[in-house]
């Protein structure tokens, strides 16, 4: 899953430090928070502003950055098992299960994009992709039910990875949607009790009383 906007080659050098920049604003979106300064991300990777702007022009593509990274290291070794397994739709939900740890792991990233989540669709395109094929496949198996298109996966996602709003960074209350997304899109519903209820947070209550 490459970034949209393609990079040429970097010296060893420079290649370090776009790696220790991308390091320091993985830390620092998850103890500041999505509005965490640009300033504040250089000083934890050691380097300078003129540094950090000379590979990132602003933070939005430093945040697609960030998440390409996490998405390839975390998410890109589901696929490539998923894809070369035999069970299409048991590879295709843990392409899922990956997909959605990675969200609740960099959840301020995400809310660093929120309201332009087009933005993110130069780095999941090849994961979509993939997922087409592990329908298709699950579908022909008879283990995915055959009126599900890619519109709908594409849609069933952005409502899963929409559940990262209402729990706490790095929670794993987004098994429990999960669990009945995958009720809905396999052939027969498995047979297994739900994973555990997790509790809304404290803000999201809030949020729902001030509605």
């Amino acid at each position: 899953m490459s970034l949209a906007v393609a990079r040429k080659p970097l010296r060893a050098d420079a290649a370090r430090n776009v790696d220790k920049i991308i390091t320091a604003a993985r830390q620092c979106f998850r103890e500041f928070g999505p509005e965490v300064p640009l300033q504040t991300i250089a000083a934890t990777a050691g380097v300078g502003p003129a540094t950090l702007f000379r590979n990132f022009s602003d933070k939005e593509e430093l945040v697609l950055a960030a998440l390409n990274w996490q998405l390839r290291l975390t998410v890109d070794p589901v696929v490539d098992g998923a894809l070369a397994d035999i069970d299409a739709a048991a590879g295709l939900l843990r392409v899922m299960e990956a997909l959605m740890a990675a969200a609740s792991d960099d959840a301020n990233l995400l809310g660093a994009v929120a309201g332009r989540r087009e933005l993110l669709t130069g780095i999941t395109g090849s994961l979509m992709e993939s997922m087409s094929v592990l329908l298709v496949r699950g579908q022909g198996q008879g283990s995915l039910r055959a009126d599900i298109s890619m519109t709908d996966m594409f849609r069933l996602l952005a409502m899963l990875i929409g559940v990262v709003d209402t729990m706490e960074p790095g929670s794993d209350a987004w098994r429990r949607p999960l669990a009945l997304v995958e009720d809905a899109i396999r052939s027969v519903r498995p047979s297994r009790p739900l994973p555990v209820h997790v509790p809304l947070p404290a803000a999201s209550l809030a949020g729902q009383q001030a509605i």
